[in-house]
């Protein structure tokens, strides 16, 4: 990064250049009107106050023309602005870039990866690492998920073997009343990537009879008759073990064998390249692009020369800036898949008549982040620097070490259950408003953008990236501890969202209710 922060605060550093070219400087802290501070040795005068996060001119912006952050657009003028301006929704207007101008020809070379360290986790049989030893009761539809949730509450309040984590539910709204096509076929590959999860020492598939997604499908069984479940999974409808009631008592006589048999596996030391991270911020401001972001970004090359593998999501989230990940693509059919997802995002909000804009929320505008070009451009820093390797499918498994691309929307919980379902054993969650989640199985670390949020939400967030704006810490420093952190915690180290028992679990349903 090109700025330097000093502590505490003063009229040479109260503002924030992120790039020589930037015509926008972002407040540090709050700046009053009247105020004068030095930027590049120059002085600016506020001309109305410009909230901790927002941004400055730095120069005169004629309406039409394009504002400047990070080096690239994030909208244009829509009035005239003068130096000392607070620039905003009321002044900055946000239009789709053309081809040219986000569309780069790149290709970067394939990353070297050199494993030395190690983690204590749990090694699968396919070659996968565990970080957690879970059992999971999935519901194939809605009306087995209150069943779900029984038999895994069923155990709460009994001890179970030290390396055995839990018995966890996953519920969720869908599994019928839904079209057999693409949109059942996407739910059926987010349910296998959770019950066969690197995370999940076993697992119970759990169905109502008669619904859309049925339970076969997970079991094996062709439509003339079984194959054989897949070792450590079983399946059960309540039309056939006895309603509510008869499901329970037959779970529990099961899942008392998986106990038995989880019990039996012990973390082992496993090369860090077995870990595979998935990367999601929510709640953003404008500081996240600015200290989280790029903090965890840096955590990500540390990781990848590990030999490790790091997923970036959220498609709704890259848009404006996917010309710094095509820079980055391994060759050029990574770079056409990255496009196709941007198109096919296009296609899908265009049946809804929506726009990539629409993804910023009143609390993201709040903190300083005025559109979607803003957002993403700080959301991408959070993949790190190295090449762009491979792009996968909404919870496809990921296969490919380094630097990868999911597609998925940027609704936390939908995104998260992606990743989760695409193999990953660790999830990093960068914030800036504050965000309460976590997923299931898989523990999520939750990195605050600023101080001012850490302090509010010391319950929810493990790290504060906060103290790189504070003049604290540099973005190095605290990627290496957010990289040291997530060492630990593959280890078996818990995260706060772990010890408040967030489950949120929520598939992508992309087609009509039916």
């Amino acid at each position: 990064m090109l700025y330097e922060i000093d502590s505490p605060p003063t009229p040479d550093n109260s503002a924030i250049l992120l790039h020589p070219s930037d015509s926008v400087a972002i407040a540090r802290v709050p700046i009053p009107a009247g105020q004068t501070l030095y930027i590049n040795g120059q002085p600016v005068t506020a001309r109305a106050l410009i909230p901790a996060g927002h941004k400055m001119a730095i120069r005169a912006i004629a309406p039409g023309e394009a504002v400047h952050r990070y080096g690239n657009i994030i909208g244009f003028a829509t009035a005239p602005i003068a130096i000392g301006d607070h620039i905003h929704t009321h002044n900055l207007g946000y239009q789709e870039l053309n081809a040219n101008e986000i569309h780069p020809e790149f290709v970067a070379p394939r990353s070297t990866k050199h494993a030395t360290a190690n983690f204590h986790g749990y090694a699968r049989p396919d070659g996968r690492a565990g970080t957690r030893n879970y059992i999971a009761v999935v519901a194939a539809s809605n009306c087995a998920a209150h069943t779900s949730e029984l038999i895994a509450e069923s155990f709460a309040n009994e001890t179970l073997p030290p390396n055995v984590d839990g018995i966890v539910a996953f519920p969720h709204g869908e599994g019928c009343g839904q079209a057999m096509g693409p949109d059942t076929e996407q739910l059926q590959r987010t349910l296998e990537g959770v019950l066969d999860h690197p995370n999940i020492s076993a697992a119970l598939i759990l169905g109502l009879g008669c619904e859309v997604n049925q339970i076969d499908h997970y079991l094996g069984r062709s439509s003339n008759g079984a194959k054989g479940a897949p070792a450590g999974l079983q399946g059960m409808t309540l039309q056939q073990s006895g309603g509510t009631l008869g499901t329970l008592e037959a779970a529990r006589k099961n899942i008392r064998q998986y106990i038995e048999r989880a019990a039996s596996e012990k973390r082992t030391e496993i090369p860090l390249s077995k870990i595979v991270l998935g990367l999601n911020c929510g709640g953003s401001d404008s500081f996240s692009g600015i200290t989280a972001n790029p903090a965890l970004g840096y955590c990500c090359d540390l990781l990848v020369a590990q030999g490790g593998t790091a997923v970036l999501a959220e498609t709704t989230e890259i848009f404006g800036a996917e010309h710094l990940l095509l820079r980055r693509a391994r060759n050029p059919q990574v770079a056409q898949k990255l496009l196709a997802c941007i198109e096919n995002y296009k296609r899908y909000l265009r049946q809804f008549g929506g726009s990539f804009n629409d993804n910023p929320s009143p609390g993201n505008k709040e903190g300083g982040l005025t559109n979607i070009l803003e957002k993403s451009l700080g959301a991408v820093a959070k993949a790190g620097t190295t090449p762009l390797e491979d792009v996968y499918f909404y919870s496809e498994r990921v296969i490919s070490p380094g630097f990868v691309f999911m597609d998925t929307p940027g609704y936390d919980p939908v995104s998260l259950t992606g990743l989760a379902a695409g193999g990953c054993n660790l999830i990093a969650f960068t914030t800036g408003r504050g965000s309460a989640i976590g997923f299931p199985s898989i523990p999520v670390l939750k990195i605050a953008s600023n101080t001012n949020t850490y302090k509010r939400m010391t319950g929810n967030m493990d790290i504060n990236a906060g103290r790189i704006a504070d003049g604290a810490a540099t973005i190095e420093q605290i990627g290496q501890e957010i990289f040291d952190s997530l060492t630990r915690i593959a280890s078996g180290e818990r995260t706060l969202a772990e010890k408040l028992g967030h489950h949120e679990f929520a598939p992508w349903r992309i087609g009509p209710v039916l």
